[in-house]
């Protein structure tokens, strides 16, 4: 027997024997809803056809199932042509929504193109700095306290990056 739940119309199939006649409470499996099942007796007697039927009457339903399909004919060409229309200023909205995007992300793509230019270079002077150190500072006599509070600081960044990872 199928049952379906009452909460979500979800089915399950469950044996007859396991639901007795005066009924049971039943849990969906789905939604976990509990609810109360009684089985209902359906009427056992057979269905008895009626045999006058009119081949006339027969004839007009027929008749009128076709005008009725004529008509239906000419608003489903219109309803038709109003999708198509539909569909292509949709298409060209999102034509429009794609070249805003790509305008987008060539600004965002540009940015971060700045920034890796920016950091290489300044990793550039850095090492060119290190590099250079004792021959600018026998130029420069006051450059050795800057570039030593320099690497200092560029050591405590480095530190402070590596606790965050």
């Amino acid at each position: 027997m199928i049952i379906t739940c009452p909460n979500c119309n979800k089915q399950f199939k469950i044996d007859n024997s396991l639901i007795p006649d005066e009924g049971r409470d039943l849990q969906c499996g789905s939604c976990n809803h509990i609810w109360f099942y009684n089985i209902q007796e359906k009427d056992n007697e057979a269905l008895k056809l009626k045999q006058e039927i009119i081949s006339e009457d027969i004839e007009t339903k027929a008749e009128n199932k076709k005008d009725n399909i004529e008509e239906k004919q000419q608003p489903e060409e219109i309803i038709k042509t109003e999708i198509n229309n539909k569909k292509k200023e949709k298409n060209s909205e999102k034509q429009k929504n794609t070249t805003t995007l790509k305008k987008t992300e060539n600004k965002g793509s540009k940015f971060f193109s700045y920034l890796i230019v920016f950091i290489i270079s300044f990793v550039a002077l850095i090492i060119l700095l290190d590099t250079l150190k004792t021959p600018l500072i026998n130029v420069f006599p006051g450059l050795e306290i800057v570039l030593f509070n320099l690497f200092e600081t560029l050591q405590d960044i480095k530190l402070f990056i590596i606790d965050l990872i």
